[in-house]
């Protein structure tokens, strides 16, 4: 028979566990649900997308991409200033201004960079089950045509629209209307 102390530090420790379970997420992930802010260790998340700071270097790639993730119907916003900062005088091969969903890659050297690479950048996971802490069926629309395939290879190109929408198993995903790209990108 338990003592009424023994059940309390058992029921402590349970929550304890299943807070740090749902802080983390069911597959580890650092941000499980959204929103997903931008990091503010621009280095060391450039870094980990095997990116660098390209801030005043002379470009010889500048292309943007559009990404909308939706939570089912209801969008997630993707931060401004992930990879960049003007006050710190960065910006990573591969950031955002806003929180258009525009994706800046602005490289000195011309490479392919990838959506995998964003996401590493900005520190949510993505895989082809999921993005972060969103689980469920994950239908993947690249320029209006279904994406088969791990969504972490998208490469990014110039005004390329990409969309991850994550539903319940069951629900219908539905591709938005295409992006009104702003003037200064047409």
């Amino acid at each position: 028979m338990r003592s009424r102390a023994a059940g309390a530090a058992l029921a402590a420790l349970t929550t304890v566990v299943l807070l740090a379970l749902a802080a983390t997420g069911a597959a580890g992930t650092s941000r499980p649900a959204p929103p997903w802010p931008a990091p503010t260790d621009l280095s060391a998340r450039a870094d980990a997308a095997g990116l660098r700071n390209v801030w005043g270097e002379r470009l010889a790639e500048h292309v943007h991409t559009h990404l909308t993730v939706l939570d089912g119907e209801t969008p997630v916003t993707v931060p401004g200033n992930v990879g960049h900062s003007e006050r710190k005088r960065f910006a990573a091969q591969l950031h955002t201004h806003d929180t258009s969903g525009i994706l800046h890659v602005e490289s000195p050297t011309r490479r392919t960079f990838t959506l995998g690479q964003f996401f590493d950048e900005w520190g949510v996971s993505l895989g082809p089950e999921h993005v972060g802490g969103l689980r469920g069926e994950l239908t993947v629309w690249v320029d209006g045509r279904r994406f088969i395939g791990n969504p972490r290879s998208i490469a990014l190109t110039n005004r390329r629209e990409i969309v991850l929408d994550v539903t319940s198993i069951g629900q219908v995903p539905h591709l938005p209307a295409p992006f009104a790209w702003p003037r200064q990108y047409r």
